[in-house]
């Protein structure tokens, strides 16, 4: 999976570094300049999509900058790669446009493997405590938070997972298994 998501994203860079290098030479860049222009449109994607992965695993995923950089990388690659191909007509559009496109599901796939692999649980990693008491002095407040959240799913008796009580609270993993094991102390069963 890694090898061949690697490779389209490898042929979908380098078409898509020809065609902004092929732009930028056409509207007055020329040597460094024009080879670097590409990197800082697609390696803009590439270091958002860090920032999200490193920052999702602290804040919950909720990082501005991180989206500001992976959205102008994904408008600026798709942007330059559709207008070198308009020159071609609206099919020369969309069949050029098609790298960028590509290398933006490629490279965000690759980034959704590893945070999806981060967030399960790590082998050897300490249970939270069993005790309702301890749990909820933990949860510094996130207890009644959750237990509003998530009190459709509590009434039909099921405890929500680990990704989606991340998202829903914007917690980290660590939180989100205290309050996971919280709302199965108040009545859920896992789904």
């Amino acid at each position: 999976m890694w090898l061949l998501a690697s490779g389209v994203a490898a042929i979908a860079a380098i078409v898509s570094y020809s065609h902004i290098y092929d732009l930028g030479r056409a509207h007055g860049g020329s040597g460094t300049a024009a080879r670097l222009l590409p990197l800082s449109v697609d390696m803009l994607i590439l270091v958002g999509e860090l920032m999200l992965l490193h920052e999702g695993d602290a804040k919950g995923g909720r990082f501005i900058l991180g989206w500001v950089l992976v959205w102008s990388g994904i408008l600026a690659t798709l942007g330059a790669n559709v207008t070198y191909g308009a020159q071609y007509g609206w099919l020369g559009a969309l069949i050029w446009g098609w790298p960028a496109y590509s290398f933006v599901l490629a490279a965000g796939g690759m980034v959704a493997i590893v945070k999806r692999g981060a967030a399960r649980a790590v082998p050897g990693a300490p249970e939270p405590p069993s005790d309702p008491s301890l749990i909820r002095a933990a949860l510094n407040g996130h207890a009644a938070r959750a237990e509003r959240k998530f009190r459709d799913d509590i009434a039909d008796g099921r405890v929500p997972g680990i990704r989606r009580i991340m998202t829903v609270m914007h917690v980290g993993d660590e939180k989100a298994r205290l309050i996971q094991q919280h709302l199965r102390n108040a009545g859920g069963s896992d789904a």
